[in-house]
């Protein structure tokens, strides 16, 4: 009977912090999903909100700041036209969310439209109510690529 009492115990403790982290792990992916658009929106204002101040942006070109990536978002020197979005995996730790994409994007990159197949890794940390996203990393890869 006490083993009954402490394994349902633990069950009803862990439920609850289950149930959190999918409801973050929705959260987050829904954000990834929003943040997708308004890059092909060049919509700076909803993404300078969602950038973190010390946030980094890793590409096949370099790597820069939020102020940087928020600039080639605006003047359109790289236009994240369209990303389809293949395969979506997250990890939820404490307050920080790992994302990762699997996709196809379609961009123009110094007037040129060119396709591309990459794993996106996108860091995000929940700050009060918000999540802020601390870093997005393209990484090439081939389109047999799984996430596990």
């Amino acid at each position: 009977m006490k083993t009954l009492l402490i394994g349902l115990f633990l069950i009803a403790v862990g439920v609850p912090s289950f149930a959190q982290n999918a409801d973050a792990e929705k959260e987050i992916m829904d954000l990834s999903k929003q943040k997708w658009q308004w890059m092909a929106d060049k919509n700076v204002s909803e993404l300078a909100t969602l950038f973190h101040d010390k946030s980094k942006f890793v590409h096949m070109s370099g790597t820069w700041s939020k102020d940087r990536e928020l600039e080639i978002i605006e003047s359109g020197s790289i236009w994240y036209k369209n990303a389809d979005v293949h395969e979506v995996a997250v990890e939820v730790v404490g307050d920080t969310a790992i994302l990762w994409n699997r996709i196809t994007l379609v961009a123009v990159v110094r007037g040129s439209e060119v396709s591309n197949e990459f794993t996106v890794t996108e860091v995000y940390q929940q700050q009060k109510d918000d999540w802020k996203l601390l870093d997005l990393t393209f990484s090439s890869v081939r389109d047999t690529h799984s996430i596990e």
